[in-house]
């Protein structure tokens, strides 16, 4: 199983794309690394910035929208409920194949609506 830790990062090095935030492919040949996986990445990285400016926003500064922000802490708060649901019932005591399933399953459930609000593209499951 792979543990986050929050000093030292999810382990992964790779550059990430200015705007998405996506791994960027490694670089080959010569010139400037890449800042952005795509054109449509740059452009809104670009249309931020100037928003930003007009807006005199610093950098650390974020405009969202308060539904956006509504919707993703209620994501947030589920997500919260299932860990703390699992943590409870994997502290009960020994289980069975089958429990454990139905609680990864649940886990799954609650996190995967968190992860496509945060990058927009679907969760791949098998």
């Amino acid at each position: 199983m792979t543990k986050y830790r929050k000093e030292t990062g999810s382990g992964d090095n790779r550059p990430r794309c200015g705007w998405c935030r996506h791994p960027l492919a490694p670089a080959t040949g010569p010139g400037r690394p890449k800042k952005f996986c795509s054109q449509k990445c740059r452009q809104w990285d670009w249309v931020s910035r100037q928003r930003a400016a007009e807006l005199e926003l610093s950098e650390n500064e974020l405009v969202v929208a308060r539904g956006e922000l509504d919707n993703l802490k209620d994501l947030i708060f589920v997500l919260q409920c299932a860990v703390n649901d699992v943590t409870a019932d994997l502290a009960s005591g020994r289980h069975t194949k089958e429990s454990l399933r139905e609680l990864t399953e649940w886990l799954l459930e609650a996190a995967e609506p968190v992860t496509t609000a945060s990058f927009g593209g679907p969760v791949v499951r098998s």
